[in-house]
């Protein structure tokens, strides 16, 4: 045999050349790893991972809701996928989640932290919120971080305000102390609100969402610098990173960042002081007796017992014995008529006032126009549920008649209560009514349901969201 190690030196360097060619020729049958951009249209599939609060993601009783869920939607149309909601326990979770590369992004209100890096890359900032003080209602108010010291202050372990009391302290505040909360453990506001302490820090948006709860807790003062918010993505994701970073500018110039926030102010509707103490204390103390029933109504009428109970607490505070000047009787307030309707014998029995309120909303929803989508087609359903159907009609051919949208609450709740001016009633079928109290009506309710679905809703692990279709959830879908 020869051996190529004893030929001359150009029959070994083509020996080489042929081998080289040959091992090239190999590796080029096998495909290169997808990049994540790649894997995530090969998947046909969007993973984020995020936190179940009002701020980033919760179901309502039209499906889920959030700031957060709503914005990864719209990316994960845009890239034309399903998007799959992965909830986390807490940040520590999310972290270890993306960084496994089990979700590709996270999304939950984030300002990127020596952590965060650790674990992932960071998006442009998409929103800045303002960072609050707030204490006891009642108490002395400070005006500046001066007025901080020597308090109790608390603030949640782990979170973007910790950090900023970190740097606080190192930039020229060194008296600032604090007492740090794990997020099972309790929620600054409610250690603020019961006296355990003087301050909390927390974001504005989870302020507005949570003084509900919490009336007795008020702003101090705002903090100079609001902190950016950031997606991230794991750390060999550059390509994703750069199509988010696009969609989130486009985002900021098209107004949808503008819309989402403005929702989001008024998903996050005040309640006026005293009327926020009363529905935090009959949360606790009326609720209770009554949860079994309407959930109970929400089975047989396909409606969800949020949406149900919110109504019953606009309609009689929750008090089986309350009844009206016209009549109406019972927690959801049925008249003797109505109750006849929908079978009722005993409107002082609150079970079968609850059902019967039920049956009677579902017939309304049922009147609504299918082409509706969620959640306008409940937000009208509720006003006709107050006012009656036919002026709801009136109200929406008075809308058309100016060049607005009948099919969209915003607008008809616009021209309800020129039912009310003889100049305009006088021109409709069902002719006067008072037009403004569906419209406060609808607004009560929507600010009770939101509460429920904040603090008092069940979740799940996994969500889907189809972006195919823009329409929300049905609303008689039962919620499991």
């Amino acid at each position: 045999m020869r051996n190529p190690w004893l030929e001359p030196a150009a029959y070994r360097r083509r020996l080489s050349l042929a081998v080289l060619a040959g091992t090239l020729l190999l590796n080029s049958c096998t495909p290169p790893p997808l990049s994540v951009l790649q894997g995530i249209h090969q998947r046909g599939q969007l993973t984020i991972v995020t936190l179940n609060r009002p701020t980033t993601y919760y179901l309502g009783a039209h499906g889920p809701e959030g700031y957060e869920y709503r914005l990864a939607a719209a990316f994960a149309a845009k890239l034309g996928v399903q998007l799959v909601i992965l909830q986390a326990r807490n940040a520590t979770v999310m972290r270890e989640i993306l960084a496994e590369g089990s979700a590709d992004l996270a999304a939950a209100q984030i300002t990127s932290s020596n952590a965060w890096k650790r674990a992932g890359l960071a998006t442009v900032p998409y929103q800045r919120i303002p960072q609050l003080v707030v204490q006891r209602r009642g108490k002395p108010r400070p005006t500046n971080i001066a007025g901080l010291k020597g308090a109790r202050l608390v603030v949640r372990a782990d979170s973007p305000q910790l950090q900023l009391l970190h740097d606080m302290r190192g930039g020229g505040a060194p008296y600032l102390s604090w007492t740090e909360l794990p997020r099972e453990q309790a929620d600054p506001l409610d250690w603020v609100s019961s006296g355990d302490a003087d301050f909390a820090i927390m974001d504005a948006n989870e302020y507005e969402y949570a003084q509900h709860l919490f009336p007795d807790v008020i702003v101090s003062f705002t903090l100079p610098d609001p902190r950016p918010v950031e997606w991230m993505v794991g750390r060999d994701a550059l390509d994703l990173r750069d199509v988010a970073n696009t969609f989130l500018t486009e985002a900021a110039s098209s107004g949808l960042l503008a819309r989402l926030e403005h929702d989001s102010e008024q998903r996050a509707h005040g309640f006026q002081y005293e009327q926020a103490r009363r529905y935090q204390d009959d949360l606790a103390a009326r609720l209770p007796a009554l949860r079994s029933w309407f959930e109970e109504a929400a089975s047989t009428s396909g409606l969800d017992w949020r949406l149900l109970a919110a109504v019953g607490y606009q309609e009689s505070k929750w008090d089986a014995a309350a009844k009206s000047g016209d009549g109406a009787a019972g927690v959801m307030m049925l008249t003797a008529d109505t109750a006849e309707s929908v079978g009722v014998q005993d409107r002082n029995d609150p079970r079968q006032n609850i059902l019967g309120g039920a049956a009677y909303l579902a017939q309304v929803v049922d009147m609504i126009p299918e082409r509706i989508a969620e959640p306008d087609r409940t937000w009208l359903a509720l006003a006709a549920y107050n006012v009656g159907y036919g002026h709801l009609e009136d109200a929406r051919i008075l809308t058309q008649s100016h060049g607005k949208n009948p099919d969209l609450w915003a607008d008809v709740s616009q021209y309800l209560p020129l039912l009310a001016d003889e100049q305009w009633y006088s021109q409709a079928k069902r002719g006067y009514a008072r037009g403004w109290e569906p419209v406060k009506f609808v607004e009560e309710v929507r600010g009770f349901l939101a509460v429920l679905e904040w603090f008092g809703n069940s979740t799940t692990t996994t969500a889907l969201a189809d972006p195919a279709s823009s329409a929300a959830p049905p609303l008689k879908k039962p919620l499991q």
